[in-house]
């Protein structure tokens, strides 16, 4: 009877031990990683690039002064709508002591110049009367007689504006500034008390205020080298506004610059845009900007997403793997078009039908474990 329950048992672990082994080579003959696949589809695609920038008025002038002196008022303010010849701020005149000095002196010659030029007159006047001087002579006598008055009176003129700032002799001694064009005031960098001076040949001059209408405004922007071969003017824009949340504004590209400017390693060039401005709504001079433009645009063509593709390392040729049985797949090279960096256009190499191979995102760093441990293996 022992015999029998030792035979019994000692067959009971046999078959046990084969059913272990026929399970555990069953399930090792699948493939350890089941992979999803996709079928190619009819898509449209755009390929956009995004230019940075700023909103800015497209004129934007400036006031300055024609004389040197001291803001003694200012009359309107930052933000303020303004026609031209409104009067903006009022400058008390400093008179220059050297420029004063010589004014002076040149008031003194003419009126030498005058008195001498009015006896010769004089003298010549009654001699002419008697016929013993010609008519000629006396002409070019009183000519000089009529331009040493002219001389002295400009020479008073420009006495009377370096000293009190008016050929009129004002005795208010100030000047107006006023504005030269309609629009608002985006800025007065100037205070009561602040010296100013005035525009010329070799100076600039101080800026009083600077005007522009916030009715008519630009897209200025930077695109990439690489971009910028693609654009073409008229090109439609669309700006987003970084100080106005989900608002898009429409514009139309107007300028694209000729040179480029490198910057941080790359050449990037300047673009410009008219800005479409809604009546109700306000842009201010200087928001930060983006510019989405299109530059390429294909409908209904064969695409699949771009994560489907690998890379030939020596090659660089791209290509999938498509199914040919359950869990079975085959190398296929492709010829692809346009992306957007979500699909990619498929010009050659699959059809609707095919079943594309997606890569599953752990099987990377599964495979580096394996080439670890096989690499340990081969250590040992």
């Amino acid at each position: 009877m022992k015999k029998i329950l030792k035979w019994v048992g000692l067959a009971v672990l046999v078959i046990g031990a084969l059913w272990a082994a026929s399970f555990f080579i069953s399930s090792n003959s699948k493939s350890a990683i089941e992979y999803e696949t996709h079928n190619p589809f009819i898509s449209s695609i755009e390929k956009k690039t995004v230019a940075t920038g700023k909103v800015i008025p497209q004129d934007e002038v400036e006031i300055k002064p024609q004389i040197t002196g001291i803001i003694d008022k200012i009359l309107k303010v930052e933000g303020e709508q303004v026609k031209a010849g409104d009067l903006i701020a009022v400058i008390k005149v400093v008179p220059n002591e050297q420029a004063l000095y010589q004014a002076r002196g040149r008031v003194n010659n003419a009126k030498v110049a005058l008195s001498n030029a009015e006896i010769e007159y004089n003298r010549n006047k009654a001699l002419f009367e008697k016929g013993v001087v010609s008519a000629q002579d006396f002409q070019n006598l009183q000519l000089q007689y009529d331009q040493a008055k002219l001389e002295l009176e400009n020479a008073q003129n420009d006495y009377r504006i370096i000293l009190r700032g008016s050929a009129g002799g004002s005795g208010s001694a100030n000047t107006n500034i006023r504005a030269t064009v309609d629009g608002t005031i985006l800025e007065i960098p100037v205070e009561v008390g602040d010296q100013v001076i005035q525009s010329n040949n070799f100076n600039d001059g101080t800026t009083i205020a600077s005007i522009a209408d916030l009715n008519k405004m630009i897209f200025e922007g930077q695109v990439d080298e690489g971009e910028v071969g693609k654009l073409e003017v008229g090109m439609p824009l669309k700006i987003s506004l970084g100080a106005v949340e989900d608002k898009e504004l429409d514009a139309k590209l107007k300028f694209i610059a000729p040179k480029g400017i490198e910057e941080a390693g790359a050449v990037q060039f300047k673009i410009e845009g008219d800005v479409e401005v809604e009546d109700d709504f306000l842009i201010r001079a200087g928001y930060s900007a983006n510019a989405s433009l299109t530059l390429e645009k294909k409908d209904s063509i064969l695409v699949i997403p771009e994560a489907l593709l690998q890379f030939d390392k020596e090659t660089d040729k791209p290509y999938v793997e498509v199914a040919t049985g359950d869990q079975q797949f085959e190398r296929r090279d492709v010829e692809i078009g346009i992306s957007d960096g979500i699909n990619v256009e498929i010009v050659s190499g699959l059809s609707e039908e095919d079943e594309v191979k997606q890569w599953n995102k752990t099987e990377p760093i599964k495979k580096g474990l394996d080439e670890e441990e096989e690499g340990d293996e081969e250590d040992a």
